[in-house]
């Protein structure tokens, strides 16, 4: 019998469901609006939104010029003084009514995440309760992290598609209860839809909260140069970032940056491979799609035969396919270790990274090949790609200094250990990185040498939330850190300077 998408997840249904939860999201038309000006308007040039998972239409990208976007700006800077000077325990309160509200639709938010970003539906509903999980810890312990601070005024949020909650919507409330207003660019790759809702939500229990859609190049003055903007979070690409870096030069603000780096596992005089093996697994997580995923092994040239061997036995057994489909109708979502990759461009330009490194002199370790039975007969999997390996990646190769954001891994073989420092080392700073070695001392003396703002000896390290602090080295991170109390300070001021990773200093002095 052919699979069926789950009825538990059909679009149709979930969309349905939303218009009747938050029909202010919709015009008379039925077109996705911008939240602006306190009220949800404009549609602007609606653009069309295709599914990653089987190519389907489901809706319009309400995309605005920079006119509107001033507009939104200016209105939001307004509503940041009145917000300001509300007790916290008011502004406690209005957070805690948005997370109390949003924690029922969770499982809704969890499953148009699948179809707006291809995320399985255990992925997409992690996000969303991180994010509500996350925000609860910051309202129960605020007061002493807010002790002589005070808000810096507006915040403006540009955040990459893969975590529009655990990352996007999590930082909108902490701001907000930081006593900010906030706002907030859609990303143009996915996650409008789910974001509508929540900000919807959270506009009703009266937090300061903006949603704007359209090109960054033209919403960039707006949301990045206004004056009106006193502090900047964005997480994307190098390229996006090094250009708003550069016009931030020009303003005095606080600005907090997350890029992408190569993150690197490093593998020596190493035996434990059924922990690799585990890692292996984790790392394969919505498809290597994240900005801590680890796609470069540098691996001790003796221990080849062992890494290669545990390498083969977890990647042939990962299942790649279709996250709504189902035997029957009553059938749980299968645990597949990822769907799609975000869109058919990015497929491509993967296989342009894979292609170019075998033309430049790469070897071929695994080129996974997509199994029928995982999808529909007949249905769009052009932004579906199995998992690949190389070994051997040439310098002159794209890939060697590039994190390629999706299922391809290199693999790099080292004799001494300087070699292998610095081929953990190659993009100039990374977010993570990690070191095996039956020997931890010596894992622990080497990680102090690698690039990276997280390295786990003989563990994984990710973003984490909650009272941990992350950024970045190098190229991957440029302003103030975040996390725990640190969160906090990078959207406030107060006595004393802010810990941060700047061009300049390490160290930011609270002026602003």
């Amino acid at each position: 019998m052919p699979k069926i998408v789950s009825p538990s997840v059909e679009f149709a249904g979930l969309l349905a469901e939303m218009r009747r939860l938050t029909p202010e999201v919709f015009g008379a038309d039925g077109q996705f609006l911008n939240l602006l000006e306190g009220r949800w308007q404009e549609p602007g040039s609606p653009r069309a939104f295709r599914s990653p998972i089987d190519g389907r239409e489901l809706g319009h990208l309400p995309m605005l010029d920079g006119a509107t976007a001033a507009r939104a700006v200016a209105f939001a800077k307004g509503e940041a003084p009145a917000w300001a000077a509300r007790p916290l325990a008011e502004r406690r309160a209005a957070v805690q009514a948005c997370i109390t509200e949003l924690v029922p639709l969770a499982d809704l938010i969890g499953k148009l995440l699948m179809w707006e970003i291809g995320k399985t539906y255990a992925l997409g509903f992690a996000d969303i309760d991180r994010a509500l999980d996350g925000a609860q810890w910051y309202v129960d312990g605020i007061e002493p992290m807010l002790e002589g601070r005070q808000p810096v005024g507006l915040v403006s949020n540009i955040a990459s598609w893969n975590y529009p909650f655990s990352v996007l919507f999590h930082a909108a409330l902490v701001q907000a209860l930081a006593g900010n207003a906030v706002i907030a660019k859609t990303p143009t790759d996915g996650g409008f839809i789910s974001l509508s809702l929540a900000f919807a939500v959270a506009r009703r229990c009266g937090l300061p909260l903006s949603l704007v859609s359209g090109p960054g190049a033209d919403l960039s003055p707006a949301l990045v140069q206004s004056a009106d903007v006193d502090a900047l979070s964005f997480v994307g690409g190098r390229f996006s970032g090094r250009t708003i870096a550069d016009a931030l030069n020009q303003h005095h603000k606080r600005y907090m940056l997350e890029m992408e780096g190569v993150n690197t596992y490093g593998v020596w005089n190493f035996s434990n491979w059924d922990l690799l093996a585990q890692h292996l697994r984790k790392g394969f997580d919505y498809g290597k799609q994240r900005c801590t995923a680890y796609v470069r092994f540098v691996v001790e040239r003796r221990l080849f035969p062992q890494f290669l061997d545990t390498y083969l036995s977890v990647v042939k057994t990962l299942q790649v396919g279709n996250p709504t489909l189902v035997d029957h109708a009553d059938d749980p979502l299968p645990a597949l270790a990822f769907g799609p990759v975000i869109n058919a461009r990015q497929a491509e330009d993967l296989d342009r990274l894979y292609h170019n490194a075998l033309q430049t002199g790469a070897t071929p370790l695994y080129d996974g090949q997509l199994d029928d039975a995982l999808f529909l007969p007949g249905q769009d999997r052009s932004a579906y790609r199995a998992p690949r390996a190389l070994v051997g990646l040439p310098r002159q190769s794209e890939l060697y200094y590039r994190e390629p954001f999706g299922p391809i891994d290199s693999i790099v073989l080292v004799d001494r250990v300087e070699e292998l420092v610095g081929e953990m080392n190659i993009s100039n700073g990374a977010l993570v990185a990690a070191v095996l070695s039956d020997d931890a001392a010596w894992a622990a003396r080497t990680a102090r040498e690698i690039r990276a703002f997280k390295v786990g000896v003989n563990a994984l390290r990710s973003r984490g939330d909650r009272a941990e602090v992350f950024g970045g080295l190098g190229e991957s991170w440029k302003g103030a850190f975040v996390g725990g109390a640190l969160l906090v300070e990078a959207v406030t001021t107060g006595d004393g300077p802010i810990l941060g990773n700047y061009p300049d200093a390490t160290l930011l002095p609270e002026v602003v």
